[in-house]
C-alpha cells in the first residue's frame, strides 16, 4: 500500500506541499517577517518590498505575515472538525453496520433526519442558537456532517460483517468489542483515510466561509476566511489583500483533494496486485 502511495508522483507532491504549509504554520513566529497584529496606518496599502513582500492591508499590517499566521487557525480548526466528524461517524457507523435490529434502526433514522436538512442552513441555525464563537462553529459542523460519514461507514462495515474471519470469531465466542476493534475497524481503515483526507478540504472551505460571513474566527485573529472578509471592501483599490488568502484556500483545498484521490488509488483493493 505505502509502496504504491509513494510511487504516485502527485501524492508525493501534495504531501510535500501540505507539509511545507504545516511547517510554516508551526514555525510562524520564526518565519513571518513582521508582527501580524501591528497596525501602521501611515503604511496602509504599501506596495511590495523586502519588508512587506505582499504589501500591507488597510490597517498597515503585513499581508504575508498574516497569511503565515493564518495557517494555524485554518488547519488546526479543520483538523479538529475532521477528527470530531470522522470519530462520531465511525462509532455510529460501526454500531449501525454490525448490529441489527433496534440499534441500526435508531441510528439510521437519526441519520435520515439529519440529512433531510440542508447542511449550511443547519450550521447557521446552530450558530445562531449557541452564539457566534469558533467552538460553536466546530460543534455545528460535527453535529451536521457526522450523519453522512455514519452512512458511508455503515455501508463499508456491512461488506465485512459476514466474512469468514468475523463469523469464525463469533463461533469461538470472541467478544463484540474485540470484533469491532480488531476486525472491522482495520478492514475499513482505508476508506476512513480517504474520507478523512477529503473531509479536511471540506472543513477548510466551511470554516473559511463562516469566517468570511462573520460567524467564525473573529478579528483581529488572522484566518484566511476572515482576511477575505476584511479585504472585500478594498477589493478594487488593493486586490492583493483578497487574492492572497483566496489563492491559498484554493491551493490547500485542492492539495487535500488530490491527496485523497491518490490515497484512494493506493488503497483500492482492485488495484492491489497479489
Amino acid at each position: 500500500m505505502w509502496k504504491r502511495l509513494f510511487q504516485n508522483k502527485m501524492a508525493l507532491i501534495m504531501m510535500c506541499l501540505l507539509g511545507i504549509v504545516a511547517l510554516l504554520g508551526i514555525f510562524a513566529p520564526l518565519v513571518a517577517p513582521n508582527d501580524p497584529y501591528e497596525n501602521d496606518i501611515l503604511n496602509k496599502f504599501a506596495p511590495y518590498s523586502l519588508q512587506f513582500p505582499l504589501g500591507t492591508d488597510h490597517l498597515g499590517r503585513c499581508i504575508l505575515s498574516r497569511m503565515i499566521y493564518g495557517i494555524r487557525p485554518t488547519l488546526f480548526l479543520s483538523l479538529v472538525t475532521m477528527i470530531g466528524t470522522i470519530g462520531l461517524g465511525t462509532i455510529l457507523g460501526l454500531l449501525a453496520g454490525y448490529f441489527r435490529g433496534p440499534v441500526e434502526e435508531i441510528i439510521m433514522r437519526s441519520v435520515d433526519v439529519m440529512m433531510s436538512f440542508p447542511s449550511q442552513i443547519m450550521v447557521f441555525a446552530v450558530v445562531a442558537l449557541l452564539g457566534i464563537d469558533v467552538r460553536n462553529v466546530i460543534m455545528a459542523n460535527v453535529l451536521i456532517k457526522w450523519a453522512w460519514y455514519a452512512r458511508m461507514i455503515r455501508t463499508n462495515v456491512m461488506k465485512y460483517r459476514d466474512r469468514n474471519f468475523v463469523l469464525y470469531s463469533r463461533c469461538i465466542g470472541t467478544g463484540e468489542r474485540f470484533i469491532l476493534a480488531r476486525h472491522l475497524l482495520p478492514s475499513i481503515a482505508s476508506e476512513m483515510a480517504v474520507l478523512a483526507t477529503l473531509d479536511i478540504g471540506w472543513a477548510i472551505l466551511n470554516i473559511s466561509t463562516l469566517s468570511f460571513l462573520g460567524l467564525g474566527v473573529q478579528a483581529p485573529i488572522p484566518e484566511w476566511g476572515a482576511m477575505l472578509n476584511e479585504a472585500k471592501n478594498v477589493m478594487t483599490t488593493n486586490p492583493i489583500q483578497m487574492i492572497a488568502p483566496g489563492v491559498a484556500i484554493v491551493v490547500v483545498v485542492a492539495a487535500f483533494n488530490l491527496l485523497g484521490d491518490a490515497l484512494r488509488d493506493a488503497l483500492d483493493p482492485k488495484e492491489v496486485q497479489i
